[in-house]
């Protein structure tokens, strides 16, 4: 029986022990009552840290690893957003380059279609101006044949005034009146003569306002203008005209011309000085607009003073000054025109020498034949 009860008592005495224990935990440490150590809870603590301890290891390392997971998430996730951004930029360049190229594509049609509506603009201008070449070289031809047959028209008439001409030369006028003729010639040369040195004061002055005006290309015309007045005024002071030897003075008038208002008759000799006072003043006022074109001065051929004189070419012999200015100025307004323009619309230049056109001088003098 004894036996028994000593097992029975062991595991009673270990219960206190620990009831033992949980009631020193309980009380307070003092100074009068230390805590005992407790070797075997201490060696249980170590264990149980022992134990932790791994425990601890493997949460740390559980977490490091789930934040090494995350931080891997993140950066996948960031690689895959920079993948998108860079599959999305490389999409939107993609597009910028197809609408460039497009753009392109459209300006080079574009460039295409102006080029070919430029092609079709010269295209047209070309045909256009052939074809204006070919109207023009039509009325070239159409005015060459009108003027053919204005001038075998022409040619027939003074055929046939010439003829008439024949017949009247053959005649021969009076002793009196041969001698009015004289005297009226003899005072023509003295009014002309006494205008003469007149005009080249006058010229010699307007030549030097010319210089002033540096209209340095009119300023040489006037200067060999007032040259050939010198000349003549010298050839006029040695020159003895003998009248009644001259056919002018017994030849019977061929021709009559109305100018001004009034009819006149001349002869032969007179007709050619009118015919030359035309070609005259058709080639100084050739002149005079090459001049003006040159100086790029303004149209004006009535301020030239050789319009204003018009006497070049005329020595006082024949016929009357007035009609000899009259047909110089007629010529001369055309020759200025033609100059200044460029041109031969009036006339023509042959071997060195301006002339009227034949058509044109028939005109402006309209002779028509004495019967």
């Amino acid at each position: 029986m004894s036996g028994g009860y000593a097992q029975q008592d062991q595991p009673r005495g270990r219960q206190d022990k620990e009831q033992q224990q949980k009631d020193d935990r309980r009380r307070p440490e003092s100074a009068g009552n230390p805590r005992q150590p407790n070797r075997p809870e201490e060696r249980r603590s170590a264990d149980q840290k022992r134990q932790e301890r791994p425990r601890q290891q493997e949460v740390e390392r559980n977490t490091q690893q789930e934040r090494a997971r995350e931080q891997q998430q993140q950066m996948q996730q960031e690689r895959a957003r920079q993948a998108q951004q860079d599959r999305e930029g490389q999409l939107n360049r993609q597009q910028q380059e197809r609408a460039r190229q497009q753009q392109m594509e459209r300006n080079d049609q574009q460039q295409e279609r102006k080029r070919e509506q430029q092609q079709q603009i010269e295209q047209q201008r070309e045909r256009q101006t052939q074809q204006d070449r070919q109207h023009q070289l039509n009325r070239q031809q159409q005015e060459q044949v009108q003027q053919q047959n204005r001038q075998e028209e022409l040619n027939r008439r003074e055929r046939a005034q010439h003829q008439d001409q024949q017949q009247l030369s053959q005649q021969r006028l009076s002793q009196a009146r041969q001698q009015q003729l004289i005297q009226e010639q003899q005072r023509r040369e003295a009014q002309y003569r006494q205008r003469l040195a007149e005009q080249q004061r006058r010229l010699e002055s307007q030549t030097e306002q010319l210089q002033q005006q540096r209209r340095m290309a009119q300023y040489r015309f006037h200067r060999e203008y007032l040259e050939h007045l010198r000349q003549e005024n010298m050839r006029l002071q040695r020159e003895r005209h003998d009248y009644y030897s001259d056919p002018y003075f017994y030849s019977p008038p061929v021709y009559r011309y109305y100018r001004g208002g009034s009819y006149y008759e001349v002869n032969q000799y007179g007709a050619d000085l009118l015919r030359r006072a035309v070609n005259m003043g058709y080639r100084e006022g050739y002149r005079a607009g090459i001049a003006d074109r040159e100086d790029r001065w303004n149209f004006d051929y009535r301020n030239s003073y050789a319009y204003q004189d018009a006497n070049y070419g005329y020595d006082g012999y024949y016929e009357d000054q007035g009609a000899y200015n009259y047909y110089f100025r007629q010529g001369f307004q055309r020759g200025y025109e033609d100059g200044y323009y460029s041109r031969y619309q009036y006339g023509s230049y042959n071997n060195g020498e301006y002339s009227m056109l034949g058509g044109v001088l028939s005109q402006i003098l309209n002779f028509m034949a004495r019967r």
